[in-house]
């Protein structure tokens, strides 16, 4: 049940924790991500080509409200378990928010496992993104001005907005999905070679770099403890819970189920620290990273998305 991309995940972790000199250059780093997300993109964009757009707007609003809910279930939680108010959202935000490689992890789980899933199930990374993290930062602004008693510093939401939306994460992302949408597959052919066939290779090297920097991070739980801890690897079922509900609720398939609940149990570490760093800068950034990289995301590799898929199928009857 193991798939081949999580070795290399694992095989980064080792490495990092038996300090080998194993380092991957700062701009294959780069590349690999930036193909990634096209691909990713891409592949969403040219299924939903073939989707009357109507037909998804129920789905993108669930997404949209779920990712936005999630930081307001967490946060509460989090200052029971001793966080700040701004710490609290800080971190609920990052789970409100999604993983791009967690979900390209699940999708080639899911075709090993010969389980389909609706094709144009990136469209649903794309517009999870922003909304959690939205929350955080207004959870966080309250929690600064409730604190401190004074007013909170005034968030510029022209510049949040621009680094959220136009980011290089949600940028390729989003612009991989309109270039496949309007090109459709025969447009798209000549590239598919490049996108398509070496997909979970590229991936497989990109996971081998996050084990790395994982692994990195495995220092700090020492830090922040059993708590921390605790609430990384225990909510993801949790929200995967409420993912597959809200699947289950849309009518989505069991691949589409297992799907939505991994993207709601993910953990974003790209797009959320570098937002949450410019609008909350007295949040602590390295809370947040080790739980949800060092953490979270290791979790839902290698355990949580077969999890996830069963979960589906039990909801299913299957």
């Amino acid at each position: 049940m193991l798939d081949v991309v999580v070795l290399f995940f694992l095989l980064g972790l080792f490495a990092r924790l038996v300090k080998s000199d194993l380092r991957l250059p700062e701009a294959l780093y780069e590349t690999l991500s930036i193909y990634l997300l096209l691909a990713i993109g891409l592949k969403g964009g040219i299924e939903l080509s073939k989707q009357p757009m109507m037909d998804l707007l129920p789905q993108m609003l669930a997404c949209m409200a779920l990712g936005f809910a999630i930081p307001f279930v967490l946060t509460p939680l989090l200052r029971l378990l001793g966080l700040s108010r701004v710490d609290a959202a800080s971190l609920a935000a990052h789970y409100g928010s999604v993983s791009v490689v967690t979900f390209a992890v699940a999708s080639a789980y899911l075709v090993a496992q010969g389980e389909p899933a609706e094709s144009h199930a990136a469209l649903w990374v794309a517009i999870m993104e922003a909304p959690g993290i939205i929350a955080g930062i207004l959870l966080a602004r309250l929690g600064v001005s409730g604190t401190e008693g004074r007013p909170a510093p005034r968030v510029a939401w022209g510049e949040l907005a621009h680094d959220v939306f136009l980011g290089k994460s949600v940028l390729l992302l989003a612009g991989g999905l309109l270039i496949g949408a309007v090109m459709g597959e025969a447009g798209t052919a000549p590239i598919a070679p490049v996108f398509t066939a070496p997909f979970k290779g590229v991936l497989a090297l990109f996971l081998l770099e996050l084990g790395l920097v994982a692994g990195g991070r495995l220092g700090e739980l020492k830090r922040y403890g059993v708590r921390l801890v605790g609430f990384a690897l225990l909510i993801p079922p949790v929200l995967a819970l409420g993912g597959a509900l809200t699947g289950l609720a849309l009518g989505l398939s069991t691949g589409g189920i297992a799907i939505l609940a991994t993207l709601a149990a993910s953990a974003s570490y790209i797009a959320a620290p570098t937002a949450m760093r410019m609008a909350v800068p007295e949040a602590n950034a390295a809370l947040s990273i080790t739980a949800a990289l060092g953490i979270t995301f290791p979790f839902n590799i290698v355990l949580g998305v077969p999890l996830y898929l069963e979960m589906a199928r039990w909801l299913q009857g299957q």
